[in-house]
Order: C-alpha cells, then structure tokens, then sequence
C-alpha cells in the first residue's frame, strides 16, 4: 500500500521537472536562433562589401595587438549581455530580477532593436508580473523597463495590455514614491495611445488610479500634469466619456482647472467632455462651475485658457436658460464686455456670441405682452435696471473703452517709434552717401 502511494507523488515531482526542463530548453532554443539570424544577417552585410571587409581584416591582423584580438566584438558582448539579462529575469532571484530588469532599460534605451527582440523572448509577461510586487526596488525596476519597451512599438503596448498591465496598478497611490509613481503615469501615458478595443478602460484599475493620483496632495506637479495629459488621450474617444464620469473625472478637472499650471489641460479634457450628455449632465449639476469659469475667464495672461472657458461657457449656455441665469447672477455679462475688447480674436468672437445670446434672452423677456407682468420681468435675468445700476454700468463701459482706446494707442505708438528709427536711419545714410559723392579730395 505504502509503495502504490508513493508511486504517484514521485510520478508528479518527476513530471514538474521535466516541465522545468523543457520550458529553458525552450528558452535557450528561441535566443539561439535569434541570435543566429542577428549574426547571418551581419555575415550578409559584410559579404556584400568584400573589400572593405578584407581590408579590415588586413589592418586588424597588422595593428591589433594579441591581447586585443583575444576580445570579443562589440556586437557578441551584446548578445551575451542579452542572453544573460534574459535569463537572469527568467529563471533568477528576486534580486537578480531586479538587476535584470533595469539592464533590459539600459539596453531598451540604446538600441530600439532590441525591443522587438525582448518581447519575442517573453520579457514583457516577466516584467508585467513584477509590477504586482510588493517591494519598490522590483516594482519601479520593473515599470522603468516597460516605460522604455513601450516607446515607438504599438506591438509591445498591446502585448502589455495582454499581459494584464491595467489590472496590476496599485490601488493605494500613497504608499508609492515620487519616482515609481511617475513611472506608472508615464507608462499609462504611452498606453493611452491604443484604441478603446485594445485598452479596457472601464473594466481595469487605469481610472482609479489617475483620479487618485491626481487628487493626492502629496503628487507632484509633474506628474499630475503627465495624468491629465492621459486623461485627455482617453478623452477623445467617445466611448471613455462614461466611465470617465463615473470615476469622478469631471470633479477632478473642475478642482485642476483653478491651479494656472494645470488650467490650460484640464480645460481641454472638459472641452472634451462638455459636449457628450454624460459631461454636460455632471458639470451643470455641480454650482460652482459658472462662477469658477467667469474668473478663468478674466486671465489675461492666460489667452487659451480663456478661448477654452470661452467654449465651455457657449456649450453650457446653448438652450439652457436656467444655466444663463446661473451665468449671469455670477456676473458675466461685465466679464464677456472686457473680453470682447481686450481679448485674443477667438475668444472675442465667442463672447460676442454669447453676449448676442444674453441680449435676445432678455429681448424675449420683455417682449410685446398683452398685460401687466411686472414680477415676471423683474425677477429675470432681462429686468429693468434701476438708475444706480446703469449709471455704473455706464461707467464700467466707458472705463472699458478707455482701456481699449489706451491699449490701441499704445500698440500704434510702437509702430510709430519703429518706423521713426527706420526713417532716421534711411536718412542718416542718405545724407552719408550724398555728402561723401560731393567732396572732391
């Protein structure tokens, strides 16, 4: 009886080795023949410039010294480093992984060839598994090598993909260091270029973790400003814009637009977003939009940031009259007249068409009626003003077109002192030139 169940366990033991075996025996198979194609190659190139080759190989029996000649190649110390940091990675220790994988960055970043080559050896499934760890070394280790694995290689960023990237990013952004947490939003980067069917937005922890990122005080700015970069690249495909809202993305942006670093991009990802029902929905139910754009609105400094509020505002605004009214009791009808004389060309057209929109609102408002409704008018938006208010409206516009007035003659003035030097020194030397043909000695 003790023999029949022994029998089994050793059967099993014997067979996992055997699957051990075989799978290196694999391994060393694949480097072997790609490292046999890399050198026929070579043996190609060198055999369609015989001459140069042979002379090459005259100066090198003439001036290389022995001890020179017993070096390997550059190209074989390559493939031996190659070889060896793939098999390390592979087969070795924690801490030979570790190594291994910020060797594989080394040579990813120095030769692009060799990124195909890694992922034809099974490298990116390895260094995707060491992203789960636990240890920092082995993860950043890790997300550092498939940052430089991932650049110019659609192949390699769905590979990753595949290999269940999305579904292996932490889900505590405080317990991570600066450095490997700009790694992941790095990473997240370049994947953010894949199409919507190659990245699972909504199914995967890709989202959660940008919100978390970029809501964690303790984030740099950098890296919040590489976050919202992704958030843009998701923004552009329709089918991101309802787990985007979901996830909080709207509040997120609505936070980051206020911080002038962040404005110009936040913006643009709500600019995205405005225009789907989702978007639209979650930013005219929160209440401080309208008065948190008015005051983007009044960055002169900012020029895209106002042309993207600008936008916002006229998506918003268009056959929402409850929204207009929000706008208006924040006070932009003062905000849109600035603009519209000091602002760039695309933002003044679009404070005009929103002023026009304000005008014919209230245009309606007090419109031909067949009887008194003096409490209908007068708690509008279009209510007659009282005499206070127009006087310092009145003054508010004459203030306005001073400042326009000052700013134009400012500008000519400018204009003017160039072209007054220029015709100074036209005519300094015309007068050089008439007076030296004159003289006679």
């Amino acid at each position: 009886m003790s023999s029949s169940r022994t029998q089994p366990s050793s059967s099993s033991s014997s067979s996992s080795v055997w699957q051990h075996q075989y799978m290196k025996l694999h391994f060393f198979s694949r480097i072997r023949s790609l490292l046999k194609s890399k050198a026929s190659s070579r043996k190609r190139d060198l055999q369609s410039s015989p001459e140069i080759s042979r002379t090459q190989q005259d100066s090198e029996k003439v001036l290389a010294p022995p001890e020179i000649l017993s070096k390997p190649s550059e190209d074989e110390n390559e493939e031996v480093v190659l070889q060896r940091t793939v098999k390390k990675l592979h087969f070795g220790t924690f801490e030979e992984k570790e190594k291994a994988a910020i060797e594989i960055e080394k040579l990813s970043r120095e030769d692009k060839k060799n990124r195909k080559l890694m992922a034809e050896l099974g490298v990116l499934q390895v260094l995707v598994s060491m992203v789960a760890s636990d240890i920092s070394g082995h993860q950043r280790s890790a997300v550092m090598a498939l940052i430089q694995l991932s650049h110019g290689t659609h192949t390699n960023k769905a590979l990753m993909v595949n290999a269940g990237i999305c579904s292996k990013l932490p889900k505590k952004v405080e317990i991570l260091d600066q450095s490997t947490r700009y790694g992941f939003a790095e990473l997240l980067l370049s994947l953010s270029s894949l199409t919507s069917t190659q990245l699972p937005v909504s199914s995967s922890q890709i989202l959660p973790f940008l919100m978390e990122t970029m809501n964690s005080d303790t984030t740099e700015m950098k890296c919040k400003e590489i976050c919202l970069a992704t958030i843009n690249n998701l923004c552009l495909v329709l089918e991101n814009a309802g787990p985007l809202v979901t996830n909080g993305a709207v509040k997120t942006l609505l936070s980051l637009m206020l911080v002038k670093d962040l404005s110009e991009k936040a913006l643009a990802s709500l600019g995205q977003l405005v225009v789907t029902q989702m978007g639209k929905k979650a930013m005219e139910e929160d209440s401080t939009v309208s008065k948190s754009l008015i005051e983007i609105l009044t960055w002169e400094d900012k020029p895209k940031c106002q042309e993207y509020t600008a936008y916002i505002l006229m998506v918003l605004a268009h056959q929402s009259w409850s929204q207009r009214e929000k706008m208006a009791k924040a006070g932009i009808v003062p905000v849109l007249l600035e603009v519209t004389l000091l602002g760039s060309p695309l933002v003044q057209k679009r404070a005009v068409k929103l002023l026009q929109w304000f005008k014919d609102e209230r245009n309606v408002r007090m419109g031909p009626h067949s009887g008194p409704q003096t409490s209908r008018v007068s708690s509008g938006i279009g209510s007659p003003m009282s005499p206070r208010s127009g006087e310092e409206g009145k003054k508010m516009m004459k203030n306005l077109v001073k400042q326009s007035l000052y700013k134009n003659m400012e500008m000519i003035t400018r204009r003017g002192d160039v072209d007054l030097e220029r015709e100074a020194g036209r005519l300094k030397s015309l007068i050089i030139s008439t007076s030296s043909k004159s003289l006679t000695y």
